[in-house]
């Protein structure tokens, strides 16, 4: 590859900061850029600056505080409002980091956003198109996570480290003395420091609304604090007493219900996926077998995928699936590459 002025999301992690050196030690002019998303991120922000210093290479800072704010931080506590369980990582993508930062690169006069996502970014001659491809590290499949980036958005995309493992990561960080090869993996949310209930009840008080626990047939069960603290499959904290085993089946924001059943009734067959993003085809026109991931960390399930009039896709899989969750994202696969996907709407029990 010829050599190029690449911009580096620099966290102030390990995986970005290898990024960064890797780049560098290919000849490429390497800018490094961090995104100041909130209070949460002075320290991303001051150890990035150290790993920039330490490679001597510039490092610029890129305040997307209110960027974050409508199209992440407002959405996650949106959809908590609405019932639903949000993934906030797949918000902030396409919408903020390859968004916003990949608009800074370019006003940098960069050709391309490096980031340290364990997935592999390609050109596909064949059809025309840029694929996410799962990265060889299967524990971490973040193609997951970018599953709604456009084409145009990719054609800019650089991920050096889709083909290493974490370990490896480690321990080529600590050859090269990287100030943050031993640092611990950052926290799931970002911008939640803690407990994501503490969050929402210190940035939407109001959704703290009692109401009542109800079985699949709507006899009152119990009582609720409020539908956003609680998730589909969840058994611990609902308070009743009950002969055998009771778990959050549905969350009915309508009524501010939480509505309960029993093991077998946490499975669905199907799904219905909204919002959808094609990767490596342009629609889908016609039934096709694939492999699904019904949450990040899920194993694939397989299933027909049969696109519908209104524009949703129903997923049918071939084995029921637990603890289908709304708002969460169903991502499509054909082998190793993302097909596409969208924001789950409903299970079909």
């Amino acid at each position: 590859m010829e050599k190029r002025r690449i911009a580096v999301a620099m966290s102030g992690g390990v995986d970005s900061s290898l990024t960064a050196a890797l780049l560098q030690e290919q000849g490429h002019e390497v800018v490094g850029i961090t995104m100041e998303l909130s209070d949460c991120s002075a320290g991303a922000i001051k150890d990035a600056r150290i790993v920039a210093d330490f490679l001597g290479i510039p490092h610029h800072v890129a305040n997307f505080r209110a960027l974050f704010q409508e199209k992440v931080i407002d959405y996650f506590l949106n959809e908590y409002a609405a019932g639903r369980t949000p993934n906030p990582c797949v918000a902030c993508n396409p919408n903020v980091k390859f968004g916003g930062l990949l608009q800074q690169a370019a006003e940098l006069g960069c050709d391309y956003l490096a980031t340290g996502h364990y997935a592999r970014v390609h050109y596909n001659e064949a059809t025309g198109r840029y694929n996410i491809s799962k990265g060889t590290d299967g524990s971490k499949d973040q193609a997951y996570a970018l599953y709604r980036l456009r084409q145009e958005q990719l054609a800019h995309v650089m991920t050096p480290l889709g083909g290493w493992v974490k370990t490896d990561t480690r321990a080529e960080a600590a050859k090269r003395s990287l100030p943050v090869a031993n640092k611990p993996e950052s926290q799931e949310i970002c911008f939640v420091p803690d407990d994501y209930k503490e969050y929402l009840l210190q940035h939407r008080p109001e959704l703290k609304q009692p109401g009542d626990i109800v079985d699949t047939s709507g006899r009152v069960l119990g009582r609720h604090e409020g539908i956003a603290f609680y998730t589909i499959g969840q058994r611990k904290g609902l308070g009743i007493a009950a002969e055998k085993p009771l778990y959050v089946v549905g969350l009915d924001a309508a009524h501010n219900q939480v509505i309960a059943g029993d093991n077998q009734e946490v499975f669905g067959k199907g799904i219905v996926v909204e919002s959808l993003n094609w990767v490596a085809i342009p629609e889908l026109r016609e039934p096709m077998e694939a492999g699904v991931k019904i949450r990040y960390g899920a194993g694939e399930a397989e299933a027909v995928l049969v696109p519908q009039a209104d524009g949703t896709v129903q997923v049918e899989f071939a084995a029921p699936q637990r603890a289908i969750t709304p708002g969460q994202s169903a991502v499509f696969y054909i082998g190793s590459d993302v097909l596409g996907g969208g924001i789950i709407r409903s299970a079909i029990k």
